[in-house]
This record gives C-alpha cells, sequence and structure tokens, in this order.
C-alpha cells in the first residue's frame, strides 16, 4: 500500500509537469486530455474555479508488478545439533565474559567509592583537628583576656583599698589633732 502511495505522489508530480507542457503545446486539447501510466490512469474532469481537476484511477497490481516488489526469502540452510551447541557456548562464553566485566567495573568503582570516602573522612578529621585547635586557642585568649581583667581589678581594689587606708589615716589624724 505504501508503494502505491508513493508510486501516486510520484505519478501527480509528473502529471503536473506533463499537463503544464501539453497545454502548451495543444491548448485546445486540454480538456480531452487522458494518461494512461502502467497503475493508474488519469482522466481531466470540468475546469473548477480553483484550477484544474483530475480524476485519478488507480489499476490492480498485476501479479507480476506485485512479484517485483517482492524481494525473495533468503535460502533456508539447515542447522546441526552441533553448530547450535557451538553457538550456545559461544554466547555462555560472552555472557560469562560480560559479567566478568561489569563485576570488574564494579569493584573499580567499589574502589574509587572507599578511596573517595576514605580521603572524606581524612579531610573532615583534619577540619576537625583543625576546628579543635582554633577552639582551644580563643579559649586561651579568652582565659588570659579574662585573666588580665581579674588581675586589672583586682589592682584597682587594692588601690582603692589603699586609698581608703590613706583617707581613714588622715581623719584619725584630724581627730587626734582636734581632740
Amino acid at each position: 500500500m505504501a508503494k502505491t502511495a508513493t508510486a501516486y505522489k510520484e505519478k501527480m508530480k509528473e502529471l503536473s509537469v506533463l499537463s503544464l507542457i501539453c497545454s502548451c503545446f495543444y491548448p485546445e486539447s486540454r480538456n480531452k486530455l487522458m494518461c494512461e501510466f502502467e497503475d493508474m490512469e488519469v482522466k481531466p474532469i470540468n475546469k473548477r474555479a480553483s484550477g484544474q481537476a483530475f480524476e485519478v484511477i488507480l489499476k490492480p497490481q498485476s501479479p507480476v508488478s506485485d512479484g517485483a516488489h517482492n524481494l525473495p526469502s533468503p535460502p533456508k540452510r539447515d542447522i546441526s545439533l552441533e553448530d547450535i551447541e557451538k553457538k550456545l557456548e559461544a554466547a555462555e562464553e560472552r555472557r560469562k565474559n560480560q559479567e566478568s566485566q561489569v563485576l570488574r567495573a564494579l569493584a573499580e568503582k567499589r574502589e574509587h567509592e572507599r578511596d573517595v570516602l576514605l580521603k572524606a573522612m581524612e579531610e573532615n578529621s583534619n577540619f576537625s583537628k583543625m576546628a579543635e585547635e582554633k577552639l582551644q586557642l580563643k579559649m586561651e585568649q579568652i582565659k588570659e583576656n579574662r585573666d588580665a581583667l581579674l588581675a586589672a581589678m583586682i589592682e584597682r581594689l587594692q588601690e582603692k583599698e589603699r586609698h581608703a587606708a590613706v583617707v581613714r589615716r588622715n581623719k584619725e589624724m584630724r581627730e587626734e589633732l582636734t581632740a
């Protein structure tokens, strides 16, 4: 069916060119034009407002032309049981080979994943150590700052106590002098 449709399209292309050429040479016989091809007939119909019109009649395929389109089937050959067994063995060998390749690829992938995991664990460990060291350093700085602040506060308190002692002595001396 597809071959007929393709042939029809080809003939329609040829027909439009053919009708154009015929109308140039024989303008008066255009209405009577009738073309016949090996698998179709084309008859003109009365001219329409939109242009020319044709009636296409497809002929049934002849057995000769039908045989020309079909390709002969390849000759059948006898296959022995040994040939079948050899082919099965070869297929089994290919399957085993492919299976071993897949297993090798999986092993390589696992090895790569293990290496990546070990590297990630090492980097995580290094990061943790570095973060811990930074934290300890900050804690030491905080402790040093706190100690320095406490020392400064103690010194101020001692200064105030000394000043208070001086003020008390001065007050006692004033009381003794006034008494």
